[in-house]
């Protein structure tokens, strides 16, 4: 390897990163037929028909619940809609495809130039959608030593493809982008993405140029089905070195697929990674074109707000610590409380969004919270104080003030941490809450006699 680091390789050459990002739907029945969805777990090929089989004279029939659920993806994804929409044969050779093509949508996917904001390295970055589209899952293989295997379960359960633009800058920006996208697919009640059961699947596709270069590179590594966050981000930094090596040396890096070795934490190559016209595209005979309205999109898409990427952004724009913010997103039982408070509510507890938020995801363990409700009364709770008679008050303040009087010194001098000893060694002696503020106003008032 190049005896560059990341962060050399990173201020000589730009990383170009984009993502293809595969999200199973939660559908009852798979995308062209009445087969069980829910695949993962079952007896290998039990769950299948003619249909997901590819049998000669079987027919597909799209599955409306998962045309409506991309939709919806689409929409949070801030896509422009298809009214009209199509699906296309993707010609490929492959065991797991039975069909020796793959039902999917090319000319008229379900929506197109999206974007969203993420908040990384103490900025906002915009994110381009390309395209979203609707497609058939392929079979599962099963390497077993020297055989493979081929379970069809899979076959034709509803998958979303999600193409992204190469807006990602670096490594960790792409994970912050791929957590929210998770959250959004849940939150839409549109699959589980459980990545340990491929329902989510990451391939990056990662180029480097020379800073002052324009436009995209003249090769792309793909890096094919990986299921995990932290292995998405050590395949992207492989990579970096990677292709850094060859092209200090001279050396174009080849265009091709890659599979990453968890094992290892390295890359390797799979196949020459093919362009559109290797795929030989053509309209889906069996399958008419499908029309929506605006008024059809406007009824799907009608519970479609608040997504994880605005709602992040929201709170860091309200001041919330980046850790507590993501806490709240991640979190929908505690974000839903956090959102449910008013401004009234707020100052009848003399307390900031801030501190709210703060307080809700760091006592969340030890109270459970269900609902506001419950959040004010242990506020209030850990919050109440006793009345103390200021005359009392004042003559413990006295007493601490002549047995301390190097603390009395360091006040005097400038010292602020001597009122905060005054105001521990007070609250030491009366043994109970009581509200501070007035005592600190007859500290500061006895120290400047």
């Amino acid at each position: 390897m190049v005896s560059l680091s990341k962060q050399e390789i990173l201020k000589k050459y730009k990383l170009v990163l984009g993502f293809e990002i595969h999200v199973e739907l939660s559908t009852k029945h798979k995308m062209f037929c009445g087969c069980n969805a829910d695949w993962f777990g079952k007896k290998p090929n039990t769950q299948t028909c003619p249909v997901c089989l590819g049998l000669p004279g079987a027919l597909p029939v799209p599955n409306k619940t998962a045309l409506e659920y991309t939709i919806k993806i689409a929409k949070a994804l801030n896509c422009n809609i298809n009214l009209r929409q199509q699906f296309d044969r993707k010609h490929y050779f492959y065991p797991d495809l039975p069909k020796g093509y793959q039902i999917t949508q090319f000319y008229r996917p379900a929506g197109v130039n999206g974007h969203v904001k993420i908040y990384s390295d103490g900025k906002t970055h915009e994110i381009r959608i390309r395209r979203i589209h609707l497609e058939e899952d392929t079979g599962k293989l099963i390497h077993l030593g020297q055989d493979s295997l081929v379970d069809f379960n899979r076959s034709g359960v509803p998958l979303v493809e999600i193409v992204t633009e190469p807006d990602f800058k670096t490594p960790e920006q792409a994970k912050i982008f791929l957590k929210l996208l998770q959250l959004l697919v849940r939150d839409l009640g549109v699959s589980d993405a459980d990545m340990e059961k491929g329902s989510m699947r990451l391939e990056p596709n990662i180029s480097l140029r020379k800073k002052g270069q324009k436009g995209l590179p003249n090769y792309k590594v793909e890096v094919k089905n990986i299921n995990s966050f932290n292995f998405a981000v050590k395949a992207i930094e492989y990579e970096i070195i990677r292709q850094a090596e060859l092209l200090e040396k001279g050396i174009t890096p080849d265009q091709e697929t890659r599979g990453f070795d968890m094992h290892t934490g390295t890359t390797v190559s799979q196949r020459r990674k093919e362009i559109a016209e290797d795929y030989r595209y053509l309209t889906e005979p069996d399958i008419p074109p499908i029309e929506f309205t605006k008024e059809d999109i406007a009824h799907i898409t009608r519970n479609v707000k608040n997504t994880p990427y605005e709602l992040y952004l929201q709170y860091i724009e309200k001041g919330i610590d980046e850790k507590i913010a993501w806490t709240l997103v991640e979190n929908a039982s505690l974000r839903q409380i956090f959102n449910s408070f008013t401004i009234q509510e707020l100052r009848e507890l003399n307390i900031s969004l801030f501190e709210l938020a703060k307080f809700i995801v760091n006592k969340y363990k030890k109270y459970n919270f269900t609902n506001k409700e419950q959040v004010i009364d242990a506020y209030k709770k850990e919050h109440e104080v006793e009345s103390i008679d200021l005359n009392e008050a004042k003559k413990i303040i006295k007493q601490i003030i002549k047995e301390n009087p190097r603390a009395v010194q360091d006040y005097k001098g400038g010292k602020q941490s001597a009122l905060q000893y005054f105001i521990g060694q007070f609250m030491r002696i009366v043994k109970r809450k009581v509200d501070v503020k007035p005592i600190i106003e007859l500290i500061k008032k006895e120290l400047e006699k």
